[in-house]
């Protein structure tokens, strides 16, 4: 979906179908509406311009054949643009993971047709990233037709991966068109695909990193819109790049509508509007408005020139942000656990369970007093000076440590724990 509207069938395409000498022309399918321009269709220099969802790339059911000349400098994206996309922050992405529906209303009111987008939070090889998927089906002139996209995207905006099919169910000779593009280590990888009855046509076209940098897929887009809608002001001067109708790199660039009031359902809004505008060097300008509520969601969306629009017709649900309260701020107050009934209530209880246990203790080994009992008598037969030493020395035997020695021991002898300095 490189422009993102539906192909346009014309009323005589029924009759112009069966001719043998010009396959039916086919619209563009760009990323988010279902627009259909009544004629467009009906003339072969129509191919490739820009339909309801429609791509850019329909259009083409033939490979280009190589051309002697000299190929043409390729457009390149402007610092603005580039400095934009690295100035993101992952907290602009937070708001935009939702799943909206739109109906494609023709411009005498009838529902034909249906836009789904869904964009979620995910990781693409460890790395986080968008997931982004749209579809958009309906019927013009009883001929049905439709797109949908698959992508995964950097918070930088950059693709990663993208396929897009595009479809229109004529009369006995339908047809089909498929674009995947693959971010590639060396590059971009672009691939489409075109089935018009039995004949299948491929073209592989690459492009290195830097022809593509600041480049803006149709899924890219998407989650682009409502990042400046978010932000409310945003500047003109932002040049990007897109593939054209004939799977060309244009610039494309983005102007603020300003601010209006929209009815969605029985309320009015106040909405955003974006115009997006792939300049197309062969086919010519091809421009989509779309209106954004200020939390991103979409209400409208239009190209230029087509009769038909896509409409919100339901407000959906916003979720309200939370204001954070400030955290609390206690003082600190000095703590006398005795005039506190709860600590000194946990003090007693625990100093019963300390002598609940000791007491379990000495029951298990009545030697120990016995042990006790013998020191402290031997202690105050002796009464010595050092009483540390002369518990070391009673207690040494004891010891599994300990190597026989004089049984005779005065109570006065110097303690091992203390320094003692060399006799001279």
């Amino acid at each position: 979906m490189s422009s993102s509207e539906f192909p346009d069938p014309l009323r005589e395409l029924a009759t112009e179908e069966t001719s043998p000498a010009m396959s039916p022309p086919l619209g563009q399918l760009e990323d988010s509406d279902l627009n259909i321009s009544s004629g467009d269709l009906s003339r072969p220099e129509s191919l490739g311009a820009s339909g309801m969802l429609t791509s850019p790339f329909l259009g083409m059911t033939e490979a280009r054949s190589p051309s002697l000349e000299l190929p043409e400098p390729l457009p390149t994206a402007n610092q603005e643009a580039i400095h934009f996309l690295a100035s993101l922050m992952p907290e602009e992405f937070k708001n935009i993971y939702f799943t909206e529906t739109l109906m494609t209303v023709s411009d005498t009111g009838k529902e034909i047709g249906e836009f789904t987008v869904t964009m979620q939070p995910i990781l693409y090889h460890s790395f986080p990233g968008l997931s982004i998927h749209a579809n958009s089906h309906g019927s013009i002139d009883s001929i049905p037709c439709g797109t949908s996209i698959s992508a995964y995207i950097s918070l930088e905006l950059e693709t990663l991966e993208q396929y897009h099919q595009e479809y229109i169910k004529l009369k006995d000779q339908p047809l089909m068109k498929k674009t995947d593009i693959k971010r590639e280590p060396h590059g971009y990888v672009v691939t489409c695909e075109t089935t018009s009855k039995q004949t299948v046509t491929t073209e592989t076209l690459t492009f290195s990193l830097e022809e593509m940098l600041g480049f803006m897929s149709e899924a890219s887009n998407l989650a682009l819109l409502r990042i400046l809608a978010q932000r409310n002001k945003f500047s003109d001067d932002m040049v990007f790049l897109s593939f054209d109708s004939e799977m060309k790199l244009s610039t494309s660039t983005y102007m603020n509508l300003g601010h209006r009031t929209m009815k969605i359902g029985k309320q009015e809004r106040d909405v955003l509007g974006i115009q997006r505008t792939i300049h197309s060097e062969r086919s010519g300008p091809m421009s989509w408005q779309s209106n954004f509520l200020p939390s991103g969601h979409l209400t409208s969306r239009v190209q230029v020139g087509s009769p038909a629009t896509m409409v919100l017709t339901q407000l959906p649900h916003l979720r309200e942000v939370d204001e954070e309260e400030p955290k609390p701020v206690f003082e600190k107050k000095p703590l006398i656990w005795e005039e506190d009934l709860q600590l000194y209530s946990k003090f007693i209880d625990r100093t019963e369970a300390l002598k609940a246990d000791y007491n379990s203790y000495l029951r298990h080994h009545p030697e120990l007093r016995s042990l006790l009992a013998d020191f402290l008598e031997f202690l105050l037969l002796r009464k010595p000076e050092d009483v540390i030493t002369f518990a070391a020395e009673y207690f040494a035997p004891f010891s599994a440590f300990h190597t026989e020695g004089n049984a005779f021991h005065t109570s006065n002898k110097p303690s091992p724990f203390k320094e003692r300095e060399d006799l001279k």
